[in-house]
């Protein structure tokens, strides 16, 4: 039996609890086709270790965006990308599993179970930032929700009951208001924007080995441009990737990576266009 024939099949702890008969389905389909070694991790320590002793074993994933994002975050830092390939069957609330399609990963269980088993490995790109993390898909810094200051005073009875009077009298809100942003951006050392520029929004994504960057000042057209590294600096800000919110920090680098890691898909399978709203889920 070729090394490809052996599995590691890591059950992230969230499909077991969310979807047991998914998993069970999934399982069986694996294990008919090829050795499969299964592992039921209940802690990211577990799930860490656990890939890390795969040894030649080809490592499946049965779980969400996140379990494929830290399976690939993981070997990322073991630098093990370059020489093998994920798999994936997705099983999750469909939010989660947002990234996982988009990739081409099919969205039935069974069908995804045999597209390990007789897929083909595709090359992906990868956005890598300066803190060793991995953004498979995309990025967007948004603008943050504007807070009302809060007062330092003691609240009063008679306080109380005028904030009361004024909720009830006053219409309620339609939208939040948004606080643009202040960034410095810097795509291959060029500017695209200053901190004196407010911005509504930036968003990333990776496109055919680089990073296709859109600034979208406040006052102004969106400006683009396709870069291998991008930086951006400024007061604390937030970036939500992959559908997961990161931050605050104050200057993250990414760098574009053509091709930095390998996942099993089905054959003929092209992965779809990055949406605009990319990273808008929680």
């Amino acid at each position: 039996m070729s090394a490809h024939d052996q599995l590691l099949v890591v059950i992230d702890p969230v499909a077991r609890r969310s979807d047991g008969e998914s998993v069970r389905i999934a399982k069986d389909v694996l294990s008919a086709g090829a050795e499969a070694k299964i592992c039921l991790p209940d802690s990211p320590e577990e799930f860490a270790r656990a890939l890390s002793r795969r040894g030649a074993r080809r490592p499946v994933v049965i779980g969400d965006d996140r379990a494929l994002l830290r399976t690939v975050a993981l070997l990322h830092r073991e630098r093990e990308l370059a020489g093998g390939a994920v798999s994936l069957v997705p099983i999750g609330h469909p939010d989660a599993l947002q990234v996982a399609h988009a990739l081409g990963v099919p969205r039935s269980t069974p069908a995804a179970a045999r597209a390990v088993l007789h897929g083909t490995v595709r090359r992906l790109d990868l956005l890598v930032d300066d803190s060793d993390g991995v953004v498979l898909r995309g990025l967007r810094i948004p603008g943050v929700p504007a807070v009302p200051a809060l007062s330092s005073a003691a609240p009063s009875v008679w306080g109380t009951c005028r904030s009361l009077v004024r909720t009830l009298v006053r219409p309620a809100p339609t939208a939040l208001a948004v606080r643009a942003l202040r960034l410095r951006v810097e795509a291959d050392g060029v500017l695209l924007a200053d901190v004196d520029t407010l911005l509504d929004s930036l968003t990333v994504r990776s496109v055919r080995g680089a990073a296709e960057v859109t600034v979208h000042p406040s006052a102004a057209p969106p400006r683009h441009a396709v870069a291998r590294t991008l930086t951006v600096s400024g007061p604390d800000f937030r970036y939500r990737a992959d559908g997961r919110l990161t931050g605050p920090v104050r200057r993250r680098t990414w760098t574009a990576r053509a091709g930095a890691w390998g996942l099993t898909l089905p054959r003929g399978t092209t992965p779809e266009a990055v949406p605009d709203d990319l990273g808008a889920t929680p």
